[in-house]
């Protein structure tokens, strides 16, 4: 039985505020996002992809343009799972997976994540730069790319006029600029 990846009428009444981490791969998305919700005691929501990816790599399969909206909406409900909690981390988003569908697979028709996409969104995202060393992990395969899927990532925040910044230097000054920012949103909330 596949889950209702939209949110559910009886949604609280407070509103969640809901961050989210991208960029292309290797480049400290998942480390920061541990970090921000640790400090904040906000509630971290994994990558699905990455889940998904090790299991068909576990039965000697790779992701293909079919696994898109699978991979799209095992995120989206990875999300709902977490609709009652005040305040959320995630380690990508639907408009993550929407950007990877372009980067790994030109032909696959985007309009099948639009009704997602446009019921989805952040409050912020954080979009990590391309400044820290590719490392290899099993599931990454792009470090060629890194610079096209980077550009790729910032058009489709702008082109979805998301609120965003840019997060460049070693952890320890994502960290101080991510948190920098999430101060001055919870000050406004």
């Amino acid at each position: 039985m596949e889950k209702n990846t939209e949110r559910q009428r009886n949604q609280p009444t407070s509103k969640q505020i809901k961050i989210v981490v991208i960029g292309p791969e290797s480049t400290g998305k998942t480390t920061l996002v541990k970090q921000l919700a640790t400090h904040y005691k906000a509630v971290c929501v994994p990558e699905y992809s990455r889940i998904f990816a090790e299991e068909k790599k576990q039965k000697g399969k790779t992701l293909t343009s079919d696994d898109v909206l699978p991979i799209a909406k095992g995120q989206l409900a990875l999300e709902e799972e977490v609709a009652y909690h005040p305040f959320v981390i995630c380690d990508t988003d639907i408009l993550a997976t929407f950007t990877y569908a372009k980067i790994y697979y030109p032909e696959f028709n985007g309009e099948a994540l639009q009704k997602y996409i446009e019921k989805h969104h952040a409050d912020f995202y954080f979009l990590t730069y391309i400044d820290v060393p590719w490392e290899a992990d099993g599931i990454r395969d792009l470090p060629q790319k890194r610079e096209i899927a980077f550009s790729e990532f910032e058009q489709t925040l702008k082109t979805y006029n998301q609120p965003y910044a840019l997060l460049k230097g070693d952890q320890k000054t994502r960290f101080q600029t991510a948190t920098a920012i999430i101060d001055k949103l919870l000050q406004k909330s």
